[in-house]
This record gives structure tokens, C-alpha cells and sequence, in this order.
């Protein structure tokens, strides 16, 4: 029953970090290079730093996952808040490369270790508690990303969910999918 959870958990949890990242590419390839370095003042972030810090966390976090700390000496978190890349096609490397490390992590996390204990800066987490502790941290940067592309864009802003005043035909779609009321 356990091992059935497990895998099932295992699958919900890929889907839902496939899910985000679908978000944070369609906000921002609705950017220009200039919306992906705009801040709004001095002390915010640009997309292109939300960018930076969250690969830096997937790598550090999700490489070697279930046997080594997840803050990796090599991790430089400070330099990850400062807009140091060269060309977007660095930070656009950066970003799949984050990615990539994650979800092959997941792919390689056996269902019968979800409750194994690994370290996060020396803090014990089962593997649940750490998947569900990034997940919630990447969930929240990929909204401040939507978040500033929307600003940025205003009026142009193409939305990635329901539009404002569709819900009830988007609603009806869904039901007549086979859905229940």
C-alpha cells in the first residue's frame, strides 16, 4: 500500500513541478531582454534574478538528492541575487539547466524512500518534507515572476489560466468534458 502511495505521490508531485515551469515559460516568453533585467526599484528582484536563484537552489538542492546536504559548498547563493548574465540565451540555458536537474532527480527517487531522512543545511527533512518544502518555494518565485511579467506587459499580457470574466464558459467547458456539477 505504501510503495502503491509512493509512486502515485512520485507522479503527482513530477506533474505539478511540469506545471510550474510551464508557467514561468510562458511569462516569460512574453518578454523582451529588457522586461527580463526590469526592476521596480533597488531593492527588487528581476526576472532574470528570480531565474538565477532558482537554478542555483535546483542545483544545489536536487543534485545528488537523497545523499548529499542540499545546500552544496559550491553554492554561491549571494551571487545568484546579483543581474550579472551576459545574454539571455546564458539565463535561458540556466533556467533548463535547473530544471533538468530537478525532474531527473524526481525520476531517480525510489517510492519506498519517500520517508528516508536527508539533510538541508544540516536540517534533517524526510525526502516528502524536502520535495514539498521546494516545491512551495519554487511555486512562489514562478508567481513573482508572472506577478512582474504581467506588470510589464499590461495590456498585452497573454494569461495563462482563465481570463477575467471567463470563468463561467470555462466552466461549462470543463463539465461538458465529462466532468459532474
Amino acid at each position: 500500500m505504501m510503495l502503491e502511495f509512493g509512486k502515485v505521490y512520485l507522479t503527482i508531485i513530477h506533474a505539478r513541478f511540469k506545471s510550474l515551469k510551464d508557467l514561468g515559460d510562458k511569462a516569460i516568453a512574453q518578454l523582451s531582454e529588457e522586461g527580463l533585467h526590469w526592476t521596480l526599484h533597488e531593492s527588487s528582484n528581476s526576472i532574470s534574478i528570480l531565474i538565477r536563484h532558482l537554478s542555483g537552489n535546483m542545483i544545489s538542492r536536487w543534485t545528488d538528492f537523497l545523499t548529499s546536504d542540499g545546500e552544496k559548498p559550491y553554492r554561491n547563493r549571494d551571487e545568484e541575487f546579483m543581474d550579472t548574465m551576459a545574454t539571455n540565451e546564458e539565463l535561458f540555458a540556466l533556467w533548463e539547466k535547473g530544471w533538468n536537474i530537478l525532474f531527473h532527480a524526481l525520476e531517480q527517487i525510489p517510492a519506498e524512500q519517500l520517508l528516508t531522512t536527508i539533510y538541508i543545511r544540516g536540517e534533517a527533512h524526510t525526502v516528502i518534507d524536502a520535495i514539498e518544502r521546494q516545491l512551495a518555494h519554487y511555486a512562489m518565485h514562478v508567481g513573482q515572476i508572472i506577478f512582474i511579467a504581467k506588470q510589464i506587459q499590461k495590456d498585452e499580457w497573454q494569461s495563462l489560466s482563465i481570463s477575467k470574466g471567463q470563468s463561467s464558459e470555462y466552466n461549462e467547458m470543463m463539465f461538458n468534458k465529462g466532468g459532474t456539477k
